[in-house]
């Protein structure tokens, strides 16, 4: 199976948090959508805050070291970390990301 581990982080970050998770191999593809504004209550303000989206996708195995790889890179103190499990997935992609993720 395949998740995909959905975070936004500033933009300024972004590449570097996707570079870093598929050099270490605990990802197979991060897609980093720029151009998002998230809103969300924090110290009990509302913000506005100019974000890129990453979209991670990471073979079901590999989910746990993604996730702690992931605050480990990631510059926010709680950063938004959720893991969907895709309920399909082509044959040929999954096995390309499997072998993508093999510990070196």
């Amino acid at each position: 199976m395949l998740n995909v581990i959905l975070t936004s982080c500033p933009p300024a970050q972004a590449q570097r948090i996707a570079d870093e998770l598929v050099e270490r191999r605990v990802a197979a593809c991060v897609s980093v959508v720029p151009g998002a504004v998230s809103t969300f209550r924090w110290q009990g303000k509302v913000l506005h805050e100019a974000e890129s989206l990453l979209l991670i996708k990471v073979p079901a195995e590999r989910t746990q070291a993604c996730v702690s790889a992931l605050q480990d890179a990631h510059p926010n103190t709680t950063p938004e970390i959720v893991v969907v499990a895709a309920s399909q997935v082509a044959d040929a992609y999954l096995a390309w990301a499997q072998r993508e993720c093999q510990p070196a």
